[in-house]
């Protein structure tokens, strides 16, 4: 995942200003685990879209 993706799950997840303070390692590991299903339900999503065109 790229740091840019990251920071904007972060943000859509509300927990963005945690990582500007304390970096990565200050997020919770539920935001951790909210962050890697929001991106594999992004992907899904992708490859749905994808696969009608």
């Amino acid at each position: 995942m790229s740091e840019r993706f990251k920071e904007e799950l972060a943000k859509e997840l509300g927990f963005y200003d945690t990582v500007q303070r304390e970096g990565w390692s200050g997020i919770t590991t539920r935001d951790a685990g909210n962050m890697v299903k929001k991106a594999i339900e992004i992907a899904e999503r992708s490859l749905t879209e994808m696969g009608r065109s």
